[in-house]
Order: C-alpha cells, then structure tokens, then sequence
C-alpha cells in the first residue's frame, strides 16, 4: 500500500514543500497533481488572499481553484463566526488578506478604534505601521477580542530574517499586559480543523505535509493529524530526532514522492526514528555518545 492510500485527503503546506519563493521544490508539482485525493494549501502567510497563492500554484502548473488555498487569516475569520455575529465590525491589522478574509466571512472590516469594534484581528502586512499596533492595543484594552493569525516571529526574506507577525503580537502584548485570546495559525489547530471541515473529513483521516516541526508538525499534532516530514525545506532529520513530542513527525521522507512510496518502507524510517525518541526520553546522553545517526537515518541526511 502507498502512503497516499491510508488517507482521504491531504493539508499540504506551501513554502519549502511546494515553492521555495517562486520556483517549484523539485518533485512537487508532479507528485501532488497525481495525489488523487483532494488537497487544501495551508499558510500561516497572512497577507495574500487565496486568489493570488491559487494563481501561484496555476503558474507552476497545478491544477487548483481559490478555494483550495487556506490561510491564516481565513482561520482567524472562521473562529471569530463561533464568537460574534455577522456584521460585527473587525478591526483589521495587516496585508489585505486580513480584511479580504473577514469581508467574505460576513464581518465588516474597520480601521479605528473609534469604530468600536468588537473584536482584534492581527496579521502580518508590509506596511502594518506603529500606529496600526496602537490601535490594536486601544481596541484590546476596550474589551475588544483579540486574534492573532499566527504568531512566526521571523519572516524570511532575501535579505534575512525580518520580524515576522509574532513579533507584532509581542509588541502589542507588552502594551496590553497579555497573550492574545486565540491563535489561527499554526502550530495551534484552527487552520488545520478548518482545512478538515472544508474537505469534509475527519481530522485522523487527513495527512499534513509540512517542512517545519514547530509550525506544521505540531499543529498537525494538536489538529489530530498523521504528520508527513518532507525535508526540502527548513528541518532536517537531526532536527526530527531531536524534535520535542508535540512535534515530532508520523513520517519522514526525503520529497513529496513518498506519497507514492510503499507504507513499509516508510514504517521502517518511522520504527528507527521511535527508538531515537525513547531514547531522548530516557535521559541525556551518555558520556561517550557520539552523536551518529542510524545509517538509515544517515542515508536520509545525506
């Protein structure tokens, strides 16, 4: 049996699984247009609306429509409809997915305090200003409920790392004194229990790709997700051997290929890596531990 055929539906990250920036990760693009299961793309990037991370997809050559990108800002819009009413007014903090997201969920997007809004939703954006932050701090210090799409504190860029919206948070958060009262993106769960409810599936019937165990891996495990690790991306396998158990993966594979790779082979990757991890649980190393990786485990680093 292949690894696509024990699961209904796939969540599938994008940077580092499908684009590294622009240009397609090898393997990709040919691996998930022969999937045939269905496949929502998930991002913590909250600043695009679906429409031009779909039109990116279609210039590499998948085949998909707006609605099978899902972003954090989609998230964050759909757990606000389990906490206000449509017509509510949001102030909305970041790029234009943010407002995009909350105009097509029912909820009116506003730009002030002064607007009395009912609830907070911050998002990362180029442009997102100091007095943007303030007025999220007015409006949480009013009463006002307070969503973050996502908490990445560092953005990369072609320059380096540039702060990312998790440090806007931080800085809204030492105004207001708190954390934010709820999370879209990952590694907490919304976005991917919404990726599940749009599929129609159950949650332990879909897999979630990602390259990131902190972000994809872990919200797959909160979400109660089956977790595929591909490692053309940020982590590597020593950071998976390494890797806390909130985040540590239910398979690793070098490239989305493996979707089509026979589960037993992927179970022996997975066995190797489980007795890693009792180990790691066990204690520290011993003295002369050197480090090495199983020769299996070694093959994949490599």
């Amino acid at each position: 049996m292949r690894l696509v055929d024990r699961y209904d539906a796939i969540v599938c990250d994008l940077d580092g699984v499908v684009y590294r920036g622009d240009p397609a990760v090898p393997y990709a693009v040919e691996s998930l247009s022969a999937a045939g299961i269905p496949i929502q793309f998930a991002t913590n990037n909250a600043s695009r609306p679906p429409h031009e991370v779909a039109a990116h997809l279609r210039r590499l050559g998948l085949d998909v429509s707006d609605t099978d990108v899902a972003t954090s800002s989609q998230a964050a819009a759909w757990l606000l409809t389990r906490h206000l009413e449509p017509g509510s007014a949001v102030l909305a903090i970041g790029g234009e997915g943010v407002a995009h997201a909350l105009r097509e969920t029912g909820f009116v997007p506003v730009t002030s305090v002064e607007d009395e809004p009912d609830a907070v939703v911050q998002g990362y954006g180029p442009d997102v200003r100091a007095s943007d932050l303030a007025q999220a701090a007015y409006a949480v210090q009013r009463g006002a409920l307070w969503l973050a799409t996502n908490t990445d504190h560092t953005l990369p860029t072609a320059h380096g790392l540039a702060p990312g919206n998790g440090a806007m948070v931080l800085a809204v958060g030492a105004a207001v004194g708190r954390r934010p009262d709820l999370v879209a993106g990952k590694p907490d769960e919304p976005l991917y229990l919404m990726c599940a409810e749009r599929l129609g599936v159950s949650p332990d019937r879909v897999l979630a790709v990602g390259d990131r165990l902190e972000t994809d891996i872990e919200g797959a495990h909160h979400a109660g997700m089956d977790s595929l690790l591909v490692l053309t991306g940020v982590h590597g396998v020593r950071d998976a051997v390494a890797a806390s158990a909130v985040a540590r993966p239910t398979w690793v594979a070098p490239d989305l290929r493996s979707l089509f790779t026979d589960v037993v082979e992927l179970e022996r990757t997975a066995e190797i890596l489980g007795r890693e991890w009792e180990r790691l649980d066990a204690g520290p190393a011993s003295d002369d531990a050197t480090g090495a990786l199983p020769p299996e485990l070694a093959a994949l680093a490599d």
